[in-house]
């Protein structure tokens, strides 16, 4: 009797010296609002995956997603105030760094974009490399996204100036295919579903493809970080635990899905983001398997190669000294992954 109670004080005493620690990583701020540039893209597959699973509501966070027509649209949400947190780009950490605007990523969705460019077969037939973008209309998520990005810097290796194409806002659902169609642009900049649809329903060519890492090598020269979740560095420091709640619940959804088939992947997401053709979404899922990370983890030389990247086109960056040390948080996915 007396061993018992001695472990039942041992117990308690253990479970009182635990509370104030769980306390201490309740989240300072449970509603987060997030903003997305096209959520129905593969790109942010793990942030529907991670919502619908659950994830965010278990690490104690009641998040609100706002969709917009593309990153540059979110980016401006979370400058506005009207967004905590943003899913997108890693590249516009490194813009607003140019800019004196201390944006940071806090754990990476995607190891490479997941991007092609694809043009009408009447122009693709003429096509022989980036230089012969001059003159073309080219539809983009929007201007000013990562989309638009990937070809700026096709045509800064070719010498082209950023205006020696058009480019236009097509957003990443059925509009991009309604823009082909019509003749509104001569090529799109995209990602899948788009990609595979419009090449399955041809008339088309696919002339760069980062879907991969041996095409992301050729268009970028380097590994290239995807879409990350970033946030104003004040809120992560002013809402460490909120921030370390969405790094473990977007942790978790990078896991689920390296652990899981495309066709199990598919069954989590909604209906209406796959145009129609489940078949074709599954398929899509397959082809970007490998581009989402499985650990959230940003890579320095990814970093590198996108400050690279953006050195080529964007005048403030060249301009600026950038610390790629300050454009991205390490320790929280460090602490997400040890507790996994």
């Amino acid at each position: 009797m007396r061993r018992l109670l001695i472990l039942a004080a041992a117990i308690a005493a253990g479970f009182m010296g635990a509370q104030p620690s769980a306390q201490a990583q309740k989240p300072e701020t449970a509603k987060v609002r997030l903003a997305v540039g096209g959520k129905t893209a593969l790109y942010y597959l793990p942030l529907t995956v991670t919502e619908r699973l659950g994830y965010f509501k278990e690490a104690g966070l009641d998040v609100e997603i706002s969709d917009f027509q593309g990153g540059a649209k979110s980016l401006q949400a979370l400058m506005g105030g009207s967004a905590d947190v943003v899913t997108g780009s890693y590249d516009h950490t490194i813009q607003m760094q140019a800019k004196g605007q201390p944006i940071v990523a806090l754990v990476q969705l995607g190891r490479f974009p997941g991007f092609a460019l694809v043009l009408r077969k009447e122009k693709a037939d003429s096509y022989k490399g980036p230089k012969d973008l001059k003159g073309m209309k080219i539809g983009v998520t929007a201007p000013g996204s990562s989309t638009h990005f990937m070809a700026l810097h096709m045509m800064a290796q070719a010498d082209l100036k950023s205006d020696d194409a058009s480019f236009i806002g097509v957003g990443a659902g059925n509009t991009v295919m309604a823009a082909m169609k019509r003749g509104e642009v001569d090529g799109v900049v995209t990602v899948d579903p788009m990609i595979n649809l419009l090449d399955r329903d041809g008339g088309i060519r696919i002339v760069a493809d980062t879907r991969t890492l041996e095409g992301t090598n050729q268009v970028y020269g380097g590994p290239y970080p995807a879409a990350v979740l970033y946030t104003n560095a004040a809120f992560a420091e002013k809402n460490p635990n909120t921030a370390q709640a969405l790094v473990n619940a977007f942790v978790r959804g990078l896991k689920w899905v390296q652990g899981h088939s495309p066709e199990e992947i598919a069954k989590v997401m909604p209906e209406e983001f796959m145009l129609g053709d489940k078949a074709l979404y599954v398929q899509s899922i397959k082809t970007n398997l490998p581009s989402w990370s499985p650990d959230g983890k940003i890579s320095r030389e990814g970093a590198e190669t996108a400050l690279k990247v953006l050195k080529a086109f964007d005048p403030n960056v060249q301009k600026a000294t950038i610390d790629l040390g300050k454009t991205y948080i390490e320790t929280f996915v460090t602490k997400a992954n040890a507790g996994h």
